[in-house]
């Protein structure tokens, strides 16, 4: 493993560290199996923004007698509605609900609290003025949290924060589709100068970059282009995508999501690659535009009130417009609730910070499957 200076927190963190939001759902078992492989390898950095009970207490299990090992980052503003992922900004339910983790996971302080999931300058406002940021302070006076983080994707909003001077770490997408969004630049140029640590989430786009084949369907907004379609090369590789993320200004570590131990393996495999498989050079040409509308499958957007997992609808939606395989076709069945579910409310648009076109995709998968 190698480790990076973590911004003015002062503390190694490992420069791939894990993101956990592909172990919701899974057995406790398997969710101990890929947690303690991850502390093998010495890996010691955790984003833990799932709220659900289950999930809470299945990570605080993992974590039992290595709570010396590993750094945990919860999220303040992060809860659960009915089973599913929700934003919040009612300030009572996020302390209870770090009051909660505090309990579930066994320990006495997080080492990382974050603002939670903000866009746009009305919640930045809202969150930064109206006791969200004074409460981080506030566990952080009292032992409970040791340092105070911001979570965002809109470039403009995250530079806010890192600006203030009140935040000592900053999560945000880095991934090549990004590669060349409004002000990233100089974002990531404001984390260095102002000593605040980078966390790069969804360095593979949510699997995207991954999938082969793949002819994305995107909203051109930079300079008024046109709807058009980007075909990406197939053969993008998770080490290309890694080694890309961690080449960016400012970067300290990049929280890849990893479902199983074998994801796992595959990605630490980047320390053992050679410079022509780390070499993302003949993808980069790809990428030379941000493109909105694009999902990465965070979902964000939730909750829905037909309780759609819109995430891995959309994400099963564009596998299968290449074929839809028996595996594809089960994984869209067994699922709760689908497309067809959809009441068009809008709800799930308005929370996207991609700017993703949810219903019609919606519509989309229900005719396709």
């Amino acid at each position: 493993m190698q480790y990076r200076k973590l911004g003015r927190a002062g503390v190694d963190v490992s420069a791939i560290s894990l993101g956990t939001e592909y172990l919701i759902n899974l057995p406790r078992d398997h969710v101990v199996s890929v947690i303690h492989s991850a502390l093998d390898h010495g890996i010691n950095y955790f984003d833990l923004f799932f709220a659900q009970p289950e999930f809470r207490d299945n990570m605080g299990f993992a974590f039992k007698g290595y709570r010396d090992k590993a750094m945990l980052a919860a999220h303040l503003g992060s809860t659960d509605q009915n089973g599913q992922y929700e934003r919040t900004r009612d300030l009572k339910l996020s302390m209870e609900l770090i009051e909660d983790f505090l309990r579930r996971y066994n320990t006495d302080y997080v080492d990382v609290i974050y603002l939670h999931n903000s866009d746009g300058q009305e919640d930045y406002d809202l969150i930064m003025n109206n006791g969200f940021l004074d409460t981080a302070q506030k566990y952080v006076k009292e032992g409970k949290a040791r340092f105070i983080a911001f979570s965002g994707h809109t470039a403009s909003t995250a530079k806010q924060a890192v600006e203030s001077g009140y935040v000592d770490i900053l999560m945000f997408p880095i991934n090549l589709t990004n590669n060349a969004i409004k002000g990233r630049k100089e974002l990531l140029n404001a984390c260095v100068k102002h000593n605040v640590g980078l966390v790069a989430m969804k360095p593979y786009a949510g699997g995207k970059l991954l999938q082969k084949d793949q002819l994305m369907s995107l909203e051109h907004y930079q300079l008024g282009a046109d709807k058009t379609n980007m075909e990406k090369p197939s053969d993008i590789t998770p080490i290309q995508c890694l080694s890309y993320a961690l080449t960016q200004v400012g970067v300290s570590n990049i929280i890849p999501g990893c479902k199983t131990v074998e994801h796992l393996d595959e990605a630490l495999s980047y320390f053992n690659a050679t410079d022509e498989e780390k070499d993302f050079s003949n993808v980069i040409e790809y990428f030379q535009q941000y493109v909105e509308g694009d999902c990465v499958y965070c979902n964000h957007c939730l909750p829905c009130p037909s309780e759609i997992d819109i995430g891995q609808t959309i994400r099963l939606f564009e596998m299968a417009q290449n074929g839809i395989t028996s595996e594809i076709r089960s994984a869209y069945d067994a699922m709760k609730a689908n497309a067809s579910d959809c009441v068009q409310c809008g709800s799930c648009e308005e929370r996207c910070p991609f700017g993703v076109e949810v219903i019609s995709k919606m519509e989309q998968a229900d005719k396709l499957f």
